[in-house]
């Protein structure tokens, strides 16, 4: 088999390791006789998986007992409205406070508005999403439900290099494109939440994090699947979960512990981004989309000088193996996603692969 090196956004390359202890469970999980995906979600064989990754998520973030780690249904966007429906009615006027730093931040304040009085209180739109807007504390309502940002903006590459002071207001953030990638304090949050398809599983599936004290607020019109206290109450196996999404979660966190843990991915991360964000930033030939002072480490997004020099450059690119380099078509351009499990020498490849396109192409 070719070797390729897997750029894309979502669903995402998993580890190598990952992928084989996978394809050894899918015929004979545990030896039991049967595949993992075979098995029920009330087995104590599931129990044991669905209860160890909840504790390695909560060993590789330093989680404090007094939040609940939940394995939802339905990825983030379901999320979108899932937050409303249980934390919406923690006050009367069901305010809740949204920033719009990109498409999915967008997407998540329009979402929620069929379910609370929504409140774009800063919103990069403007620039095209090339900064993270500004919040100040006067700007945070503290009779808001909670404050929703998107941490990091996986079309764009920006993200929260600092978290807003929020005062007695929840912080809520979707965390998506980049949980377990970096170093972060959770007691700043009231909750946090992701889609496993980009640094923790395949698609379909979230998991939320939520501080004790918030659960209890649902709607009476919320779904009971996407009920975040009957979750808690059933240990995520209020229906038949989503096993295998767990089932690799877990295998992912068991890696990311023996990779030396967050502090450790995060030193890699930054290597990897510095690679890239150092040619483009050497040269006019490469431009990059963000700010550099709102960079990330997990979506690098820049572009070429002509649109037809981008598509050359993704044809020539997919042929030399480097795979799902295509900016989101609102942006354009190239996005280089180089979550956890890319390796260190997928990143010098692509990296090899610009200085050569320009060397030909300049």
């Amino acid at each position: 088999m070719a070797k390729v090196y897997n750029f894309g956004a979502g669903p995402a390359m998993l580890p190598e390791s990952v992928m084989l202890k996978i394809q050894e469970a899918w015929l004979d999980f545990k030896g039991m006789g049967v595949s993992l995906i075979e098995i029920s979600h009330r087995t104590k064989e599931f129990e044991q998986v669905l209860l160890k990754a909840q504790e390695d998520f909560r060993k590789l973030t330093n989680l404090q007992e007094n939040y609940k780690v939940l394995f939802i249904h339905g990825g983030a966007r379901m999320q979108f409205s899932a937050l409303p429906m249980n934390l919406a009615g923690r006050v009367a006027s069901k305010k809740c406070l949204y920033v719009e730093s990109g498409n999915f931040a967008k997407l998540a304040n329009k979402d929620a508005k069929a379910f609370c009085d929504v409140k774009v209180i800063a919103s990069s739109a403007d620039t095209n999403y090339d900064r993270i807007p500004q919040v100040t504390p006067e700007m945070i309502d503290q009779d808001a439900a909670y404050l929703h940002i998107t941490s990091n903006n996986t079309i764009y590459g920006s993200r929260y290099n600092s978290f807003p002071e929020t005062g007695n207001v929840p912080l809520i953030a979707d965390q998506t494109s980049e949980i377990l990638s970096r170093e972060i304090d959770y007691s700043k949050f009231g909750c946090i939440y992701a889609g496993m398809q980009k640094n923790l599983g395949p698609s379909g599936a979230a998991i939320v994090v939520i501080r004790e004290d918030l659960l209890g607020h649902a709607s009476e019109q919320t779904p009971p699947l996407l009920n975040y206290t009957l979750a808690d109450q059933d240990n995520s196996l209020t229906n038949t979960a989503n096993t295998f999404a767990i089932y690799v979660t877990g295998l992912v966190l068991e890696w990311l512990l023996e990779q030396g843990g967050v502090a450790a991915i995060q030193k890699q991360n930054e290597a990897k981004a510095k690679v890239l964000y150092d040619l483009i930033d050497s040269t006019d030939y490469f431009r990059g989309v963000i700010q550099p002072e709102f960079r990330g480490t997990m979506n690098v997004s820049f572009k070429l000088p002509t649109p037809e020099l981008e598509a050359q450059f993704l044809k020539k690119a997919g042929a030399a193996g480097l795979y799902a380099l295509k900016g989101h078509r609102s942006v354009g351009g190239i996005r280089a996603s180089i979550y956890n499990a890319m390796p260190m020498v997928g990143v010098e490849t692509l990296a090899g692969f610009m200085e050569e396109f320009k060397k030909n192409n300049g």
